[in-house]
């Protein structure tokens, strides 16, 4: 069965108390390995991330670190809420490399109106100076991220429409087409039933598209789940794991702002290790990990 360990039973990441804009929270990142360094692209908010201290404001920053488990941040926020679709901040960052290029799609929350949030994208050369390209879905959407290839000379996209995991394919990044439906919440169990999306980017192994996806179950828990998605077609799944790979066990992930939540936006492959990001409880950021070697499923 594949299980993730905790590398770290201490966040790696927490809030900064005398910055505003992550005194808060922080949480739901993206990561990447790239140039020696994994590079990770984090949600913060300047108050409660669960809105009892009122409507908090979203911003993404950027930290790196060697080992993938000490990291280094930059004191200042990359992107903040400064674009009409983005008035309460960039949410869920997930990144994907192509050729030398960055690609970043998150959430766009406007706080405008209900269901305001949009998948967005942004481009990068650096991960630190990113172009937004706006609104990739114009619908209430979430949990989004390219594949970090092209497939059959297009590029794909995993999203979710609740309470499903959806993909869709485009020729431009603009237009986006043939959207089908890939996995469904399984109504019987009691960790994905509710609710499902897509964890980080899908990993390409040779046996398939290795996707981390989360599962909501019964009283809004959240913990991780895994699958494996042809490499050709990513919208037939081959293999779906029964059981969760990663679940709150932890104070911090049961007791924070959003109790009872494990969620992941990103990983890093370094040489036969991965690291597994995530967000614990909406507040602070954990790892845990595995050998890509253990990336098995029953026949």
């Amino acid at each position: 069965m594949i299980k993730l360990k905790r590398l770290s039973r201490k966040p790696v990441l927490a809030p900064k108390k005398h910055n505003f804009w992550e005194a808060g929270a922080v949480f739901n990142c993206a990561a990447i390995y790239d140039n020696g360094l994994v590079h990770m692209v984090y949600r913060a908010t300047d108050i409660t991330s669960n809105g009892a201290e009122g409507a908090y404001i979203n911003s993404f920053g950027y930290a790196t670190s060697v080992d993938g488990i000490t990291f280094n941040r930059m004191e200042k926020p990359i992107l903040s809420n400064d674009v009409g679709q983005e008035l309460r901040g960039p949410e869920d960052p997930r990144i994907v490399k192509l050729g030398d290029t960055f690609y970043m799609m998150y959430t766009g929350y406007g706080g405008r109106f209900d269901e305001d949030w949009r998948i967005c994208l942004a481009t990068s050369k650096n991960l630190v100076h990113w172009q937004r390209h706006g609104v990739m879905l114009n619908e209430p959407n979430k949990d989004a991220s390219l594949f970090p290839e092209k497939i059959n000379g297009q590029y794909v996209m995993l999203h979710r429409r609740p309470p499903n995991i959806w993909l869709a394919c485009s020729s431009d990044l603009k237009t986006w087409r043939n959207h089908t439906q890939v996995m469904e919440i399984r109504p019987n169990s009691a960790w994905d039933g509710v609710k499902i999306g897509l964890g980080g980017p899908p990993i390409k192994t040779a046996a398939g598209w290795f996707l981390i996806y989360h599962g909501v179950g019964e009283g809004k828990r959240y913990c991780l789940g895994a699958a494996m998605l042809d490499l050709d077609d990513p919208s037939k799944v081959l293999a779906r794991q029964a059981d969760p790979i990663l679940e709150p066990e932890l104070d911090w992930e049961v007791n924070g702002y959003v109790p009872n939540v494990v969620f992941s936006c990103g990983q890093a492959v370094i040489g036969e290790d991965l690291f597994v990001y995530y967000g614990g409880a909406d507040t602070a950021i954990g790892v845990a990990g595995m050998k890509m070697s253990d990336i098995r499923f029953p026949a």
